[in-house]
């Protein structure tokens, strides 16, 4: 069993990862590698990744339902994502996991999947 999908059944409930997520894009916000990269309002990105991360969690299948499969690095191929751009990505999510206790038992589990998925997203040479 995919350990990623059992998340959201040991949590139990959305709003930490809404919480999650206004955390990663504080830092997006600020930072300037990824700010770039972003529309000037980030409702949208933010409601996105909150139900793209609730339903790859083991939750409500509103992202699928709503948008088909996920189809990341399809998705994320208009925009040159590099190392720098991935280390950036990174560093904002371990920040906001590091603010959202809920997500700390499983923190192992969520660093391998999101370390995969920044990697995955590098469209872009070294």
């Amino acid at each position: 069993m995919d350990p990623i999908n059992l998340i959201y059944a040991a949590i139990g409930t959305e709003e930490p990862y809404y919480r999650l997520v206004e955390h990663f894009y504080t830092g997006v916000w600020a930072d300037p590698v990824l700010r770039p990269i972003y529309p000037d309002d980030l409702a949208e990105a933010k409601r996105k990744l909150a139900l793209y991360l609730i339903y790859r969690t083991g939750g409500s299948p509103a992202y699928e339902q709503e948008r088909g499969h996920p189809r990341m690095r399809g998705r994320h191929m208009p925009f040159k994502i590099g190392i720098k751009e991935r280390d950036a990505w990174m560093a904002n999510m371990n920040a906001a996991l590091d603010k959202t206790p809920e997500f700390a038992p499983h923190r192992a589990d969520l660093n391998a999947f999101f370390e995969h998925f920044a990697t995955f997203m590098i469209n872009q040479p070294a």
